[in-house]
Protein backbone atom coordinates (compact mmCIF):
# COMPACT_ATOMS: atom_id res chain seq x y z
CA UNK A 1 0.00 0.00 0.00
CA UNK A 2 1.35 3.43 -0.97
CA UNK A 3 2.25 5.71 1.93
CA UNK A 4 1.13 9.36 1.92
CA UNK A 5 3.28 12.22 3.18
CA UNK A 6 1.43 15.37 4.23
CA UNK A 7 2.60 18.75 5.54
CA UNK A 8 3.60 19.57 9.13
CA UNK A 9 2.10 22.93 10.10
CA UNK A 10 1.51 24.41 13.53
CA UNK A 11 2.77 21.35 15.38
CA UNK A 12 0.62 18.74 13.64
CA UNK A 13 0.15 16.83 10.40
CA UNK A 14 -1.98 18.79 7.94
CA UNK A 15 -3.41 16.97 4.96
CA UNK A 16 -2.64 18.39 1.53
CA UNK A 17 -5.60 20.12 -0.11
CA UNK A 18 -4.16 21.23 -3.45
CA UNK A 19 -5.08 18.00 -5.19
CA UNK A 20 -1.54 17.73 -6.55
CA UNK A 21 0.66 14.81 -5.57
CA UNK A 22 4.21 13.78 -6.38
CA UNK A 23 5.51 10.20 -6.61
CA UNK A 24 8.34 9.02 -4.36
CA UNK A 25 10.19 5.94 -5.56
CA UNK A 26 12.44 3.40 -3.93
CA UNK A 27 15.57 3.91 -6.07
CA UNK A 28 16.67 0.31 -5.54
CA UNK A 29 13.49 -1.15 -7.05
CA UNK A 30 12.07 1.68 -9.13
CA UNK A 31 8.69 1.15 -7.46
CA UNK A 32 6.56 4.06 -6.31
CA UNK A 33 6.25 3.60 -2.56
CA UNK A 34 4.90 6.97 -1.44
CA UNK A 35 2.93 9.93 -2.66
CA UNK A 36 3.69 13.37 -1.30
CA UNK A 37 1.34 16.34 -1.14
CA UNK A 38 2.44 19.29 -3.28
CA UNK A 39 1.44 22.53 -1.62
CA UNK A 40 -0.53 25.34 -3.19
CA UNK A 41 0.34 28.97 -2.52
CA UNK A 42 -2.50 29.02 0.01
CA UNK A 43 -0.99 26.12 1.94
CA UNK A 44 2.36 27.91 2.01
CA UNK A 45 0.50 30.94 3.36
CA UNK A 46 -0.88 28.77 6.18
CA UNK A 47 2.61 27.56 7.12
CA UNK A 48 4.02 31.07 7.10
CA UNK A 49 1.06 32.30 9.18
CA UNK A 50 1.69 29.57 11.75
CA UNK A 51 5.37 30.55 11.90
CA UNK A 52 4.51 34.23 12.20
CA UNK A 53 2.11 33.57 15.08
CA UNK A 54 4.70 31.43 16.86
CA UNK A 55 7.37 34.11 16.45
CA UNK A 56 5.39 36.49 18.67
CA UNK A 57 6.44 34.42 21.70
CA UNK A 58 9.42 32.37 20.46
CA UNK A 59 11.26 35.49 19.28
CA UNK A 60 11.22 36.88 22.83
CA UNK A 61 11.75 33.57 24.62
CA UNK A 62 14.76 33.16 26.87
CA UNK A 63 17.98 31.60 25.71
CA UNK A 64 17.54 29.05 28.48
CA UNK A 65 14.18 27.97 27.05
CA UNK A 66 15.53 27.64 23.51
CA UNK A 67 18.64 25.71 24.47
CA UNK A 68 16.63 23.47 26.78
CA UNK A 69 14.49 22.40 23.84
CA UNK A 70 17.55 21.90 21.65
CA UNK A 71 19.32 19.71 24.20
CA UNK A 72 16.20 17.53 24.41
CA UNK A 73 15.99 17.50 20.62
CA UNK A 74 19.59 16.39 20.31
CA UNK A 75 18.88 13.43 22.61
CA UNK A 76 15.83 12.39 20.57
CA UNK A 77 17.72 12.63 17.27
CA UNK A 78 20.47 10.46 18.71
CA UNK A 79 17.93 7.88 19.84
CA UNK A 80 16.26 7.82 16.41
CA UNK A 81 19.41 7.77 14.23
CA UNK A 82 18.59 4.41 12.67
CA UNK A 83 14.99 5.36 11.95
CA UNK A 84 16.02 8.57 10.20
CA UNK A 85 18.73 6.75 8.26
CA UNK A 86 16.26 4.06 7.17
CA UNK A 87 13.96 6.71 5.68
CA UNK A 88 16.91 8.22 3.82
CA UNK A 89 17.88 4.82 2.40
CA UNK A 90 14.30 4.01 1.40
CA UNK A 91 13.77 7.24 -0.55
CA UNK A 92 17.24 8.40 -1.55
CA UNK A 93 18.90 5.01 -1.97
CA UNK A 94 22.21 5.62 -0.18
CA UNK A 95 23.60 2.78 1.91
CA UNK A 96 22.67 2.71 5.58
CA UNK A 97 26.16 3.55 6.86
CA UNK A 98 26.26 6.61 4.60
CA UNK A 99 22.81 7.65 5.79
CA UNK A 100 23.95 7.34 9.40
CA UNK A 101 26.92 9.55 8.57
CA UNK A 102 24.54 12.15 7.16
CA UNK A 103 22.56 12.19 10.40
CA UNK A 104 25.78 12.54 12.41
CA UNK A 105 26.89 15.59 10.42
CA UNK A 106 23.48 17.17 10.91
CA UNK A 107 23.73 16.54 14.64
CA UNK A 108 26.90 18.64 14.71
CA UNK A 109 24.83 21.72 13.92
CA UNK A 110 22.22 20.84 16.52
CA UNK A 111 25.06 20.67 19.03
CA UNK A 112 26.31 24.07 17.84
CA UNK A 113 22.80 25.43 18.33
CA UNK A 114 22.75 24.04 21.88
CA UNK A 115 25.65 26.39 22.63
CA UNK A 116 24.03 29.41 20.97
CA UNK A 117 24.35 31.41 24.19
CA UNK A 118 28.03 31.92 23.38
CA UNK A 119 27.40 32.69 19.70
CA UNK A 120 24.82 35.38 20.53
CA UNK A 121 26.92 37.27 23.07
CA UNK A 122 27.08 40.94 22.18
CA UNK A 123 29.71 43.62 22.73
CA UNK A 124 29.88 46.53 25.15
CA UNK A 125 32.09 49.59 25.25
CA UNK A 126 31.80 51.75 28.35
CA UNK A 127 32.70 55.42 28.68
CA UNK A 128 33.08 56.09 24.95
CA UNK A 129 32.22 59.61 26.05
CA UNK A 130 31.28 60.97 29.44
CA UNK A 131 28.77 58.47 30.90
CA UNK A 132 28.06 57.12 27.38
CA UNK A 133 28.07 53.38 26.72
CA UNK A 134 27.70 51.60 23.37
CA UNK A 135 26.36 48.05 23.08
CA UNK A 136 26.09 45.84 20.00
CA UNK A 137 23.44 43.12 20.10
CA UNK A 138 22.00 40.60 17.65
CA UNK A 139 18.28 39.95 17.24
CA UNK A 140 16.29 37.40 15.21
CA UNK A 141 14.80 38.21 11.81
CA UNK A 142 11.33 36.66 12.17
CA UNK A 143 10.03 33.98 9.83
CA UNK A 144 12.78 32.37 7.73
CA UNK A 145 12.60 29.62 5.12
CA UNK A 146 14.80 26.78 3.92
CA UNK A 147 14.66 25.05 0.53
CA UNK A 148 16.72 21.87 0.57
CA UNK A 149 17.93 19.26 -1.97
CA UNK A 150 17.31 15.55 -2.39
CA UNK A 151 20.87 14.38 -1.81
CA UNK A 152 20.93 15.06 1.95
CA UNK A 153 17.28 15.03 3.07
CA UNK A 154 18.18 15.17 6.78
CA UNK A 155 21.60 16.82 7.00
CA UNK A 156 20.99 19.95 4.94
CA UNK A 157 17.73 20.84 6.75
CA UNK A 158 19.65 20.36 10.01
CA UNK A 159 22.30 22.74 8.68
CA UNK A 160 19.58 25.40 8.67
CA UNK A 161 16.67 25.22 11.09
CA UNK A 162 18.43 24.38 14.39
CA UNK A 163 20.56 27.54 14.20
CA UNK A 164 17.65 29.62 12.94
CA UNK A 165 15.34 28.64 15.79
CA UNK A 166 18.16 28.86 18.36
CA UNK A 167 18.59 32.48 17.29
CA UNK A 168 14.89 33.10 17.96
CA UNK A 169 13.43 32.78 14.46
CA UNK A 170 10.63 30.52 13.32
CA UNK A 171 11.13 28.31 10.27
CA UNK A 172 9.31 27.01 7.19
CA UNK A 173 11.12 24.11 5.51
CA UNK A 174 10.45 23.08 1.89
CA UNK A 175 12.39 19.83 1.43
CA UNK A 176 12.88 17.98 -1.83
CA UNK A 177 9.72 16.28 -2.99
CA UNK A 178 11.84 13.30 -4.12
CA UNK A 179 12.58 12.12 -0.55
CA UNK A 180 10.30 14.01 1.86
CA UNK A 181 9.78 11.64 4.80
CA UNK A 182 12.92 12.43 6.78
CA UNK A 183 11.95 16.10 7.05
CA UNK A 184 8.61 15.25 8.65
CA UNK A 185 10.27 12.97 11.18
CA UNK A 186 12.74 15.72 12.09
CA UNK A 187 9.82 18.08 12.72
CA UNK A 188 7.87 15.52 14.75
CA UNK A 189 10.88 14.85 16.96
CA UNK A 190 11.35 18.58 17.51
CA UNK A 191 7.76 18.78 18.71
CA UNK A 192 8.36 15.86 21.08
CA UNK A 193 11.38 17.73 22.42
CA UNK A 194 9.12 20.61 23.45
CA UNK A 195 9.44 22.97 20.50
CA UNK A 196 6.30 25.14 20.54
CA UNK A 197 3.77 24.65 17.76
CA UNK A 198 4.52 26.68 14.66
CA UNK A 199 8.20 27.28 15.34
CA UNK A 200 9.17 24.61 12.77
CA UNK A 201 6.87 23.86 9.83
CA UNK A 202 7.32 21.60 6.79
CA UNK A 203 5.53 22.17 3.49
CA UNK A 204 6.14 19.84 0.59
CA UNK A 205 5.90 20.96 -2.97
CA UNK A 206 7.42 21.94 -6.27
CA UNK A 207 8.04 25.28 -7.98
CA UNK A 208 4.64 26.58 -6.85
CA UNK A 209 5.63 26.25 -3.19
CA UNK A 210 9.14 27.60 -3.81
CA UNK A 211 7.89 30.71 -5.59
CA UNK A 212 5.29 31.31 -2.87
CA UNK A 213 8.06 31.36 -0.26
CA UNK A 214 10.32 33.60 -2.35
CA UNK A 215 7.56 36.14 -2.82
CA UNK A 216 5.87 35.95 0.59
CA UNK A 217 6.00 39.32 2.40
CA UNK A 218 6.25 37.68 5.83
CA UNK A 219 9.36 35.62 5.01
CA UNK A 220 12.46 37.58 6.01
CA UNK A 221 15.20 35.29 4.73
CA UNK A 222 15.70 32.25 2.52
CA UNK A 223 18.39 29.55 2.72
CA UNK A 224 18.89 27.27 -0.27
CA UNK A 225 21.14 24.40 -1.32
CA UNK A 226 20.91 22.98 -4.84
CA UNK A 227 22.11 23.45 -8.40
CA UNK A 228 23.71 26.67 -9.63
CA UNK A 229 20.93 27.68 -12.07
CA UNK A 230 18.30 27.33 -9.33
CA UNK A 231 20.54 29.03 -6.75
CA UNK A 232 20.92 31.99 -9.10
CA UNK A 233 17.12 32.15 -9.55
CA UNK A 234 16.50 31.85 -5.80
CA UNK A 235 18.96 34.64 -5.05
CA UNK A 236 17.64 36.99 -7.72
CA UNK A 237 13.96 36.42 -6.92
CA UNK A 238 14.17 36.51 -3.14
CA UNK A 239 16.50 39.52 -3.17
CA UNK A 240 14.12 41.36 -5.47
CA UNK A 241 11.43 40.71 -2.86
CA UNK A 242 13.56 42.29 -0.13
CA UNK A 243 14.76 39.11 1.53
CA UNK A 244 18.13 38.11 2.88
CA UNK A 245 19.43 35.15 0.88
CA UNK A 246 22.11 32.48 1.14
CA UNK A 247 21.94 30.25 -1.94
CA UNK A 248 24.52 27.48 -2.28
CA UNK A 249 24.89 26.18 -5.82
CA UNK A 250 26.70 23.46 -7.71
CA UNK A 251 30.30 22.40 -7.93
CA UNK A 252 33.06 20.80 -9.93
CA UNK A 253 35.53 19.92 -7.21
CA UNK A 254 39.13 19.23 -8.22
CA UNK A 255 41.80 17.16 -6.51
CA UNK A 256 45.32 18.20 -7.49
CA UNK A 257 47.82 15.33 -7.14
CA UNK A 258 51.47 16.36 -7.19
CA UNK A 259 54.29 14.00 -8.26
CA UNK A 260 55.54 13.60 -4.67
CA UNK A 261 52.14 12.47 -3.32
CA UNK A 262 51.52 9.06 -1.79
CA UNK A 263 49.67 7.65 -4.80
CA UNK A 264 48.01 4.85 -2.84
CA UNK A 265 46.56 7.36 -0.39
CA UNK A 266 45.55 9.65 -3.26
CA UNK A 267 43.82 6.79 -5.09
CA UNK A 268 41.96 5.73 -1.95
CA UNK A 269 40.83 9.32 -1.45
CA UNK A 270 39.79 9.79 -5.08
CA UNK A 271 37.60 6.67 -5.06
CA UNK A 272 36.00 7.53 -1.73
CA UNK A 273 35.37 11.16 -2.66
CA UNK A 274 34.18 10.55 -6.22
CA UNK A 275 31.92 7.55 -5.71
CA UNK A 276 30.67 7.87 -2.13
CA UNK A 277 26.91 8.49 -1.98
CA UNK A 278 26.94 7.55 -5.70
CA UNK A 279 28.56 10.91 -6.43
CA UNK A 280 25.35 12.73 -5.51
CA UNK A 281 26.92 15.37 -3.31
CA UNK A 282 28.15 18.88 -3.98
CA UNK A 283 31.45 18.14 -2.24
CA UNK A 284 32.26 15.07 -4.33
CA UNK A 285 35.61 15.06 -6.11
CA UNK A 286 34.64 14.88 -9.78
CA UNK A 287 37.95 15.91 -11.37
CA UNK A 288 41.42 14.65 -10.51
CA UNK A 289 44.30 16.69 -11.93
CA UNK A 290 47.44 14.55 -12.20
CA UNK A 291 50.63 16.61 -12.38
CA UNK A 292 53.68 15.42 -14.26
CA UNK A 293 54.37 11.79 -15.12
CA UNK A 294 52.21 10.17 -12.42
CA UNK A 295 48.97 10.10 -14.45
CA UNK A 296 49.08 6.54 -15.78
CA UNK A 297 50.07 5.03 -12.45
CA UNK A 298 47.43 7.03 -10.56
CA UNK A 299 44.68 6.08 -13.01
CA UNK A 300 45.67 2.44 -12.69
CA UNK A 301 45.43 2.57 -8.92
CA UNK A 302 42.03 4.31 -9.05
CA UNK A 303 40.72 1.72 -11.50
CA UNK A 304 41.97 -1.14 -9.37
CA UNK A 305 40.07 0.17 -6.36
CA UNK A 306 36.93 1.22 -8.24
CA UNK A 307 36.46 -2.23 -9.75
CA UNK A 308 36.14 -3.72 -6.25
CA UNK A 309 33.30 -1.47 -5.05
CA UNK A 310 30.15 -3.48 -4.36
CA UNK A 311 27.00 -1.83 -5.68
CA UNK A 312 23.59 -2.87 -4.39
CA UNK A 313 20.54 -1.81 -2.42
CA UNK A 314 21.18 0.40 0.57
CA UNK A 315 19.47 -2.11 2.84
CA UNK A 316 22.17 -4.70 2.10
CA UNK A 317 24.97 -4.35 4.69
CA UNK A 318 27.50 -5.47 2.06
CA UNK A 319 26.61 -2.67 -0.36
CA UNK A 320 29.12 0.17 -0.59
CA UNK A 321 27.23 2.27 -3.14
CA UNK A 322 23.51 2.44 -3.88
CA UNK A 323 21.42 3.55 -6.86
CA UNK A 324 20.75 7.05 -8.15
CA UNK A 325 17.69 8.96 -7.02
CA UNK A 326 15.59 8.65 -10.23
CA UNK A 327 15.69 6.83 -13.55
CA UNK A 328 15.82 10.15 -15.39
CA UNK A 329 18.86 11.26 -13.40
CA UNK A 330 20.52 7.88 -14.01
CA UNK A 331 20.02 8.30 -17.75
CA UNK A 332 21.43 11.82 -17.71
CA UNK A 333 24.53 10.72 -15.81
CA UNK A 334 25.02 7.83 -18.25
CA UNK A 335 24.90 10.21 -21.23
CA UNK A 336 28.12 11.89 -20.08
CA UNK A 337 29.91 8.53 -20.15
CA UNK A 338 28.53 7.33 -23.47
CA UNK A 339 29.45 10.63 -25.10
CA UNK A 340 32.91 10.96 -23.53
CA UNK A 341 34.97 9.12 -26.16
CA UNK A 342 33.61 11.29 -28.97
CA UNK A 343 34.87 14.33 -27.05
CA UNK A 344 38.38 12.96 -26.70
CA UNK A 345 38.33 11.12 -23.38
CA UNK A 346 39.65 7.64 -22.76
CA UNK A 347 36.90 5.59 -21.10
CA UNK A 348 38.78 3.49 -18.54
CA UNK A 349 35.65 2.25 -16.76
CA UNK A 350 32.11 2.38 -18.18
CA UNK A 351 29.44 1.74 -15.56
CA UNK A 352 26.42 2.47 -17.72
CA UNK A 353 25.47 -1.16 -18.31
CA UNK A 354 25.26 -2.23 -14.68
CA UNK A 355 22.31 -4.23 -13.39
CA UNK A 356 21.78 -5.73 -9.94
CA UNK A 357 20.25 -9.19 -9.66
CA UNK A 358 16.82 -9.11 -8.11
CA UNK A 359 16.60 -5.34 -8.51
CA UNK A 360 16.52 -5.03 -12.29
CA UNK A 361 14.19 -2.01 -12.25
CA UNK A 362 16.34 0.02 -9.87
CA UNK A 363 18.10 3.20 -10.91
CA UNK A 364 21.51 1.56 -11.24
CA UNK A 365 24.72 2.82 -12.72
CA UNK A 366 28.23 1.58 -12.09
CA UNK A 367 31.41 3.50 -11.44
CA UNK A 368 32.81 5.29 -14.48
CA UNK A 369 36.37 6.58 -14.89
CA UNK A 370 37.33 8.91 -17.74
CA UNK A 371 41.00 9.68 -18.41
CA UNK A 372 42.71 12.42 -20.44
CA UNK A 373 39.53 14.48 -20.31
CA UNK A 374 39.49 17.76 -22.19
CA UNK A 375 38.55 20.93 -20.30
CA UNK A 376 36.22 21.68 -23.22
CA UNK A 377 34.21 18.47 -22.86
CA UNK A 378 30.72 18.22 -21.39
CA UNK A 379 31.87 15.68 -18.80
CA UNK A 380 34.29 18.24 -17.39
CA UNK A 381 32.29 21.44 -17.71
CA UNK A 382 29.00 20.21 -16.22
CA UNK A 383 28.18 19.13 -12.71
CA UNK A 384 27.30 15.48 -13.40
CA UNK A 385 26.17 14.60 -9.85
CA UNK A 386 26.84 10.91 -10.27
CA UNK A 387 29.62 8.31 -9.98
CA UNK A 388 31.75 9.63 -12.84
CA UNK A 389 35.35 10.66 -12.19
CA UNK A 390 37.29 12.69 -14.76
CA UNK A 391 41.10 12.65 -14.79
CA UNK A 392 42.94 15.54 -16.42
CA UNK A 393 46.65 15.88 -16.99
CA UNK A 394 48.80 18.93 -16.17
CA UNK A 395 52.51 19.39 -16.79
CA UNK A 396 53.17 21.59 -13.75
CA UNK A 397 51.70 22.73 -10.45
CA UNK A 398 50.99 26.12 -12.02
CA UNK A 399 49.10 24.51 -14.92
CA UNK A 400 47.01 22.52 -12.47
CA UNK A 401 46.07 25.52 -10.34
CA UNK A 402 45.26 27.52 -13.46
CA UNK A 403 42.92 24.77 -14.60
CA UNK A 404 41.12 24.75 -11.24
CA UNK A 405 40.86 28.52 -11.08
CA UNK A 406 39.47 28.73 -14.62
CA UNK A 407 36.44 26.69 -13.53
CA UNK A 408 33.29 28.78 -12.96
CA UNK A 409 32.69 26.78 -9.78
CA UNK A 410 34.59 27.29 -6.55
CA UNK A 411 33.01 25.06 -3.94
CA UNK A 412 35.73 22.74 -2.66
CA UNK A 413 39.14 21.52 -3.75
CA UNK A 414 42.00 19.40 -2.43
CA UNK A 415 45.73 18.90 -2.92
CA UNK A 416 47.66 15.70 -2.28
CA UNK A 417 51.34 16.22 -1.63
CA UNK A 418 54.10 15.66 0.92
CA UNK A 419 55.44 19.19 0.32
CA UNK A 420 54.25 21.61 3.00
CA UNK A 421 55.41 24.61 1.02
CA UNK A 422 53.41 23.55 -2.04
CA UNK A 423 50.34 22.89 0.13
CA UNK A 424 50.62 26.31 1.78
CA UNK A 425 50.95 27.99 -1.59
CA UNK A 426 47.95 26.06 -2.91
CA UNK A 427 45.64 27.01 -0.07
CA UNK A 428 46.39 30.68 -0.70
CA UNK A 429 46.30 30.62 -4.51
CA UNK A 430 43.34 28.36 -5.27
CA UNK A 431 39.98 30.05 -5.82
CA UNK A 432 37.59 27.94 -3.78
CA UNK A 433 35.75 28.37 -0.51
CA UNK A 434 36.85 25.09 1.09
CA UNK A 435 40.30 23.57 0.72
CA UNK A 436 41.62 20.17 1.77
CA UNK A 437 45.29 19.31 2.22
CA UNK A 438 45.50 15.52 1.90
CA UNK A 439 41.79 15.62 2.80
CA UNK A 440 39.58 14.85 -0.21
CA UNK A 441 36.22 16.18 1.05
CA UNK A 442 36.99 19.27 3.15
CA UNK A 443 33.53 19.79 4.65
CA UNK A 444 34.11 22.02 7.69
CA UNK A 445 33.05 20.96 11.17
CA UNK A 446 29.94 22.61 12.54
CA UNK A 447 31.62 25.53 14.27
CA UNK A 448 33.27 26.66 11.03
CA UNK A 449 31.15 27.72 8.06
CA UNK A 450 30.43 25.85 4.82
CA UNK A 451 30.34 27.63 1.48
CA UNK A 452 32.01 28.14 -1.86
CA UNK A 453 33.11 30.91 -4.16
CA UNK A 454 32.13 32.03 -7.65
CA UNK A 455 29.11 30.20 -9.11
CA UNK A 456 28.92 27.92 -6.07
CA UNK A 457 27.47 30.60 -3.77
CA UNK A 458 25.04 33.46 -4.25
CA UNK A 459 24.76 35.80 -1.29
CA UNK A 460 27.23 37.01 1.28
CA UNK A 461 26.91 34.39 4.00
CA UNK A 462 28.10 30.82 4.13
CA UNK A 463 25.96 28.25 5.91
CA UNK A 464 26.17 27.26 9.61
CA UNK A 465 29.07 28.27 11.90
CA UNK A 466 29.50 31.99 12.63
CA UNK A 467 28.20 32.92 9.19
CA UNK A 468 25.00 30.99 9.88
CA UNK A 469 24.42 32.80 13.15
CA UNK A 470 25.01 36.15 11.47
CA UNK A 471 22.68 35.23 8.61
CA UNK A 472 19.79 34.40 10.95
CA UNK A 473 20.24 37.54 13.07
CA UNK A 474 20.70 41.25 12.47
CA UNK A 475 22.85 43.62 14.39
CA UNK A 476 21.70 46.54 16.46
CA UNK A 477 23.90 49.11 18.17
CA UNK A 478 22.56 50.93 21.23
CA UNK A 479 24.18 54.13 22.51
CA UNK A 480 23.17 55.05 26.06
CA UNK A 481 23.74 57.99 28.37
CA UNK A 482 22.41 58.08 31.91
CA UNK A 483 22.83 61.26 33.96
CA UNK A 484 24.73 61.00 37.19
CA UNK A 485 22.17 61.29 40.02
CA UNK A 486 24.29 63.97 41.73
CA UNK A 487 24.20 66.34 38.75
CA UNK A 488 21.50 68.66 37.51
CA UNK A 489 20.30 68.40 33.88
CA UNK A 490 22.94 69.69 31.45
CA UNK A 491 20.55 71.84 29.43
CA UNK A 492 20.17 72.13 25.67
CA UNK A 493 23.25 71.87 23.45
CA UNK A 494 22.64 72.11 19.70
CA UNK A 495 26.27 71.50 18.79
CA UNK A 496 27.59 68.30 17.21
CA UNK A 497 28.03 65.59 19.88
CA UNK A 498 31.61 65.55 21.18
CA UNK A 499 33.38 62.23 21.79
CA UNK A 500 36.42 63.82 23.39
Amino acid sequence: MTKTVHHWIGGKTVEGTSGNWGPVTDPATGAVTTRVALASAEEVDAAVAAAKAAYATWGTSSLAQRTGVLFAYRALLDAHRDEIAALITAEHGKVHSDALGEVARGLEIVELACGITVQLKGELSTQVSSRVDVAAIRQPLGVVAGITPFNFPAMVPMWMFPLAIACGNTFVLKPSEKDPSAANLLAELASQAGLPDGVLNVVHGDKVAVDALLEHPDVAAVSFVGSTPIARHIHATASANGKRVQALGGAKNHMLVLPDADLDAAADAAVSAAYGSAGERCMAISAVVAVGAIGDELVGKIRERAEKIKIGPGTDPDSEMGPLITAAHRDKVASYVTGAAAQGAEVVLDGTGLTVDGYENGHWIGLSLLDKVSPDSDAYRDEIFGPVLCVLRADTYEDGVRLINDSPFGNGTAIFTRDGGAARRFQLEVQAGMVGVNVPIPVPVGYHSFGGWKDSLFGDHHIYGNDGVHFYTRGKVVTTRWPDPSEAPAGVDLGFPRNH
